[in-house]
């Protein structure tokens, strides 16, 4: 008795899996990437930065916290409530200036998030903080 000669399949790669795996990979690399751009604090650098850069700029306000909180505009203490006032006044007409604050290490961290606020305030006022080099 013969058997009958059954049909040859030709052989066949199901991709199917294989694209499965591939999205499953995809989806993990692009919920990891989400988490590390969010961002829950305020830009700020230490006062000692490895990656610090010295900039060269013509025309900004300097001010100053120092050890003990008190705060000095270009040289000259000043009060925190009139920091808005004087900052406006010296940016004038100036469309951009750059205003940095140089914070003492050991000033408390409100002492200096109100003196950014104050200086936020302020229309065409560019925010830094100062930080030295390791």
């Amino acid at each position: 008795m013969r058997l009958q000669d059954e049909p040859d399949i030709p052989a066949q790669i199901n991709i199917v899996p294989m694209i499965d795996v591939i999205f499953a990979i995809l989806t993990f690399f692009i919920m990891s990437t989400l988490f590390l751009t969010r961002s829950e604090g305020l830009p700020v650098n230490l006062p000692k930065a490895a990656t610090a850069k010295q900039q060269q700029v013509p025309s900004k306000i300097t001010i100053t916290v120092d050890e003990q909180g008190v705060v000095s505009l270009n040289r000259k203490p000043i009060a925190v409530d009139d920091l808005t006032q004087q900052v406006r006044s010296l940016i004038g007409s100036n469309s951009e200036m750059l205003v940095i604050i140089n914070a003492d290490e050991k000033v408390g961290h409100g002492k200096v998030v109100a003196v950014m606020d104050r200086v936020r305030e302020v229309p065409g006022a560019k925010l830094a903080i100062a930080t030295q080099r390791r």
